[in-house]
């Protein structure tokens, strides 16, 4: 369960324009929720993002409204991997905890 990989569409926060995140997929989720874990702050789980060529260590979110969890993209992964909103993004989660 330690590797994850996944394809999903960038998408903006409504909230805070500036933050964009992609959806973690459904059997991914449920992986990660599965396994039993000292609680961290809003539920977070630390993980090794990979988006193209560019990696970066970050945790997704549960989010209660996709029964998902998020994984927030930040803008130097966004310009460096040319994505923009709605554009798909092949991800790869190493979990670490």
């Amino acid at each position: 369960m330690r590797t994850l990989r996944f394809t999903a569409e960038l998408w903006r926060w409504e909230a805070r324009a500036e933050w964009f995140f992609v959806t973690v997929a459904d059997d991914a989720s449920a992986r990660i929720r599965e396994v039993p874990r000292p609680p961290r702050g809003f539920g977070s789980v630390r993980v090794r993002a990979t988006v193209g060529s560019t990696s970066w260590t970050t945790s997704v979110f549960p989010d209660a409204g996709r029964g998902a969890y998020v994984l927030p993209v930040k803008k130097a992964v966004r310009r460096a991997e040319g994505l923009d909103e709605g554009d798909p993004a092949d991800v790869v989660l190493e979990v670490l905890e």
